[in-house]
């Protein structure tokens, strides 16, 4: 599975958030593409430890769904979002694209970074581990908006 620490991938990203426009529709789920750029951010603010949004610990959540995080098989549509990235206003288009660049371009920064804090809910991970899970958020979000 691509990680987001792979050469080339950085550009890749860039690539598919770049052309995303205002007027893309989802192909599934509820978020407009805004609110979708908003909600890609948090998990990487969580990486860069800008922000842990007072996520605990949760054994049911770690024993099931951990490895399905960075997992090589892709995410099913129309999975539940957890409420702190859920977002029912507004947002801009332009302001959250911009956001989002800027936090891919950090964590782009730290690439070469072996040892990370650990994860708010799923505890410690490799940095293989991050790297997937970073990469497979993101693919499937810009999957939902068709780029």
């Amino acid at each position: 599975m691509t990680s987001f620490f792979d050469k080339g991938t950085f550009e890749e990203l860039n690539r598919r958030i770049d052309a995303l426009n205002k007027n893309h529709k989802p192909q599934w789920g509820k978020m407009d593409v805004a609110q979708m750029l908003w909600h890609c951010q948090g998990p990487l603010n969580i990486i860069l430890n800008h922000n842990d949004y007072n996520l605990k610990p949760n054994w049911l959540v770690k024993t099931f769904f951990k490895k399905t995080m960075y997992s090589d098989k892709l995410w099913r549509k129309n999975l539940p979002t957890i409420s702190v990235f859920k977002s029912s206003e507004s947002k801009d288009f332009e302001n959250e694209r911009r956001k989002l660049l800027d936090l891919v371009q950090e964590l782009n920064t730290h690439k070469d970074r072996n040892t990370w804090q650990p994860h708010p809910v799923f505890g410690k991970l490799t940095k293989a581990q991050w790297g997937k899970m970073q990469y497979k958020h993101l693919d499937h979000h810009l999957r939902q908006f068709g780029v």
